[in-house]
């Protein structure tokens, strides 16, 4: 893998190393690079996991075992660009059936906590169309929306009414 810059770390109460796993497992790609331990004498049990470096989905990660003092919330997001609309469905309907939560305009919070943007390729396309008024209908669709459907979104750009 090329060198990545920056390395989004997440907190986590317990679960990082569980974590690590179960996002290679969504994906379907990566691998845990290192756990590291708690020491003696540090604020965490001895021996326990602190911290698990994984990579997932082509990007590497840090997960700390930080304790319930920060939990996720919406301000940061992760972006899954899906290929297709059956990859969208899969990553969307997977995040969901394992615990997650619906949120609307493609967002959802997986069984962490944190939240995912899940996008189909040629939506941007269709919300920076020259026409202001398909861009327009484009975005008014989505809008009502829990998980994104690309058909439907170009059908509305078009003129033809979403059901």
């Amino acid at each position: 893998m090329a060198e990545q810059q920056i390395v989004p770390n997440l907190w986590f109460d317990t679960q990082a190393e569980e974590a690590a796993q179960y996002y290679i497992d969504v994906f379907g790609s990566g691998r845990v690079i290192s756990v590291m331990r708690y020491p003696e004498g540090s604020p965490g049990q001895a021996g326990s996991v602190m911290a698990v470096e994984f990579e997932a989905g082509g990007m590497r990660f840090v997960g700390i075992n930080g304790g319930p003092q920060f939990t996720f919330s919406e301000a940061v997001s992760f972006q899954i660009d899906c290929a297709d609309q059956a990859e969208v469905d899969r990553f969307w309907d997977r995040f969901i059936a394992d615990g997650g939560e619906e949120s609307q305009c493609g967002w959802l919070k997986d069984r962490y906590g944190l939240s995912w943007q899940v996008e189909p390729v040629g939506m941007v396309e269709l919300f920076t169309d020259p026409d202001p008024a398909r861009a327009q209908r484009a975005v008014q669709a989505m809008l009502g929306m829990r998980k994104l459907d690309l058909a439907a979104l170009r059908a509305a750009a078009d003129g033809v009414p979403v059901s």
